[in-house]
């Protein structure tokens, strides 16, 4: 009941409750539908400087994501070092969105308490908040103290020609890179170890050919024989992907229940004009010809289906 009062609710005054600073009804307005209006109440709550700051740090308790974000936006803006210890707590949340805001606020704030959590926050598994942290860090004017730690900060900015340029010891981050979330990113990291073509690749490349993403999977054997695999070792490899064909057997019960739907759990758009014709063949045969004929007809026709649903999924490539 709350979230449709929010949809509908009248656009609060911003700028009337900057005035009368009503922090509690600008955090309130945090969370509001209207994107511009979230908008407009973190950019007020940055602009009324630290006298906001213990609202603020209040509302980073918050349960609700859109005012949390606000939050860490308006923190950014004020820029207060007393608001470190807070964002820094952001950067271990659950939420993706909540850790790239936090660390991108952190490096406006500038606080040198904040490079050795950000420094690890260049490992996260999210490529939106390792980009943040890469931002923020060079913002700080943070200087790598090793390769390894030029290496992250490089693949968190997702330079690479320039991981290509460190060679060797981009491995490491390149590997934390082939567990991301993105597809894409998975894709780039494993293009990058074939062009470093290190023996010490070995091991993330063979966990790229076990990656459910086809792209990536063959990215990987592209780069196998460049890291010194054999390629003999590349079937092996590459068997304990997941399993993506669809299931024979589902397609034959479903095809036999539902005629069509089979055709469609398979990836077959017509399944779904398979599916009509049968509702309405059906009804036409059971109120003209009879529920007898209907059965008789229809049971060796849904076999049929049934047979050639199992048929088109056991042809499916599963590579």
């Amino acid at each position: 009941m709350e979230l449709f009062s929010m949809a509908f609710s009248r656009k609060p005054d911003v700028e009337e409750l900057k005035r009368k600073k009503d922090y509690y009804a600008l955090i309130k307005a945090l969370r509001h539908a209207d994107l511009e209006t979230q908008w407009k109440a973190a950019e007020a709550l940055g602009e009324m400087g630290q006298e906001a700051l213990d609202y603020l740090h209040e509302g980073m308790l918050s349960g609700n994501k859109d005012i949390r974000l606000g939050v860490i936006e308006a923190l950014g803006e004020i820029k207060d070092p007393t608001s470190t210890d807070h964002l820094l707590t952001m950067l271990y949340d659950k939420d993706n969105e909540i850790r790239w805001e936090a660390a991108l606020a952190l490096g406006e704030i500038g606080d040198p308490i904040a490079i050795g959590p950000l420094v690890r926050t260049l490992e996260d598994t999210d490529r939106y908040v390792r980009y943040g942290s890469a931002l923020a860090l060079e913002k700080m004017r943070w200087r790598p103290s090793s390769q390894e730690e030029t290496a992250l900060l490089t693949v968190g900015k997702q330079e690479w020609d320039r991981a290509v340029d460190i060679g060797a010891e981009s491995i490491p981050a390149l590997s934390r890179a082939l567990k991301d979330n993105d597809p894409d990113i998975r894709l780039h990291a494993v293009r990058t170890l074939g062009r470093i073509g290190d023996i010490r690749a070995i091991e993330p490349i063979y966990l790229a050919l076990r990656d459910i993403n086809d792209e990536v999977r063959w990215e990987a054997i592209i780069a196998a024989p460049k890291c010194g695999i054999d390629l003999r070792y590349l079937p092996r490899g590459l068997s304990r992907r997941p399993r993506i064909r669809k299931n024979p057997l589902i397609g034959a019960f479903l095809n036999f229940i539902l005629p069509g739907i089979g055709y469609f759990y398979l990836g077959k758009w017509w399944g779904v004009v398979v599916f009509q014709v049968d509702v309405y063949a059906t009804l036409w045969i059971f109120l003209n010809q009879g529920e007898l004929l209907a059965y008789n007809f229809l049971l060796p026709v849904y076999l049929i289906l049934a047979l050639h649903a199992w048929y088109i999924a056991k042809r499916m490539p599963d590579l």
